[in-house]
């Protein structure tokens, strides 16, 4: 366990499953301090209970106005942006329903929740990542509505980076590729495919890409950092 001097506070979304669930964990178990946020009081709990010794903060990431109340004072040395959600299908399908909840969490949610974190963030010098996807480089067809999302979490990091330098913090765009996670389950059964999680990039080894972009020394920084899944025997 780290002493109290060393140990760093992180928050983290989205870690009740696949990227953020490893990421809270992996900072768990190295020593760090951890807050968490949940949509409601039963979710806090039960994050409570999933990663024992973090701390939770009640915010509903669909509900952009319930973040601003959140009391974000003290000690704050990173912010995780890891929660998401899809919806797929062409533009002539989605509803602006289905347009608005994927930019509501995706893109409206991590700019309040970096803005009201902005003060701790930068009397700490601290770093925000924003765990994008392919599809923020890339829209295909089907995925417009959460590939407009993710090319805005983009263009909402390039900006923040440029916003931030005078105050030392640092931002860090994450573009995992197709990551064995609940949300790909759900992509492959709308696609009407086989989903094998193990054709697919581990969520611990987006997590470990995470802490290391956390651990960068301050002489340096990653602005974007893509990860694909790697070859596969024939």
């Amino acid at each position: 366990m780290k002493a109290a001097e060393d140990r760093r506070t992180h928050l983290v979304t989205g870690a009740g499953s696949g990227i953020g669930a490893c990421v809270a964990r992996a900072l768990l178990d190295r020593g760090d301090d951890l807050l968490l946020v949940a949509r409601d009081e039963a979710r806090a709990r039960e994050l409570e209970q999933e990663h024992p010794g973090a701390r939770t903060l009640v915010a509903d990431l669909a509900d952009v106005a319930s973040i601003a109340p959140l009391d974000l004072t003290g000690p704050l040395d990173s912010v995780v942006h890891a929660a998401g959600v899809v919806a797929l299908g062409t533009v002539g399908e989605l509803s602006a329903g289905d347009w608005r909840s994927q930019l509501d969490v995706n893109l409206l949610a991590p700019a309040e929740l970096t803005r009201v974190a902005l003060p701790a963030l930068r009397a700490a010098r601290g770093t925000v990542v924003m765990v994008n996807s392919g599809a923020g480089l890339r829209a295909n067809p089907g995925w417009s509505a959460y590939a407009a999302s993710k090319f805005g979490l983009r263009a909402l990091a390039d900006a923040l980076r440029q916003e931030e330098a005078e105050h030392g913090v640092r931002v860090t765009t994450v573009h995992p590729g197709r990551t064995a996670t609940p949300m790909q389950e759900q992509v492959h059964a709308h696609e009407g495919k086989d989903y094998d999680p193990d054709a697919w990039i581990d969520p611990a080894t987006v997590a470990a890409a995470v802490l290391h972009v956390l651990d960068l020394p301050r002489d340096a920084t990653i602005p974007d950092l893509t990860i694909s899944p790697g070859p596969r025997p024939a």
